[in-house]
C-alpha cells in the first residue's frame, strides 16, 4: 500500500517562503514582528471611578488603543505608582481602589492626555 498523500503538497516537506529551500536546510533569520506603537501624546485616556458590589471602588482607564499600546506594561507601571493591584480586561485598565489623582498624574508624566 502506498502513502496516503503521495504526490500532493502534504507529502512534500515544507519549504521556506524566502529562499525556497526545505525548512530543515533554511538559513534565513526568523522574521521579527515589532508591533506598531502609537505615541502617548496622540492619545487621550478616559479615567473614571466605578463602584462595584460590596462597596468596592475601581479606577478604570479606558479609550486607549489596545493594538497601539502595551496595556499590560502600562498597567504594571500604574499599579506600582498607585501601590495597588489591578488588571487589564477588554482593553480597560482597572486599578483596585480610588486612585484617580495618582493615575492621572502618572499618565500625564508618561505623556498621555487625560479626561475624567
Amino acid at each position: 500500500m502506498g502513502r496516503l498523500f503521495a504526490g500532493t503538497p502534504w507529502d512534500r516537506p515544507p519549504t521556506c517562503d524566502r529562499c525556497g529551500k526545505p525548512e530543515t536546510e533554511c538559513g534565513c533569520p526568523p522574521p521579527v514582528n515589532t508591533p506598531k506603537r502609537l505615541p502617548p501624546e496622540t492619545q487621550t485616556a478616559r479615567l473614571k471611578l466605578e463602584k462595584r458590589p460590596k462597596g468596592k471602588h475601581v479606577t478604570a482607564i479606558s479609550d486607549l488603543d489596545p493594538d497601539g499600546n502595551d496595556l499590560v506594561d502600562l498597567a504594571a507601571k500604574l499599579k506600582a505608582r498607585c501601590g495597588s493591584g489591578g488588571t487589564v480586561k477588554d482593553g480597560v485598565i482597572e486599578l483596585q481602589g480610588d486612585h484617580l489623582a495618582a493615575a492621572e498624574s502618572a499618565l500625564k508624566a508618561i505623556g498621555y492626555k487625560t479626561r475624567r
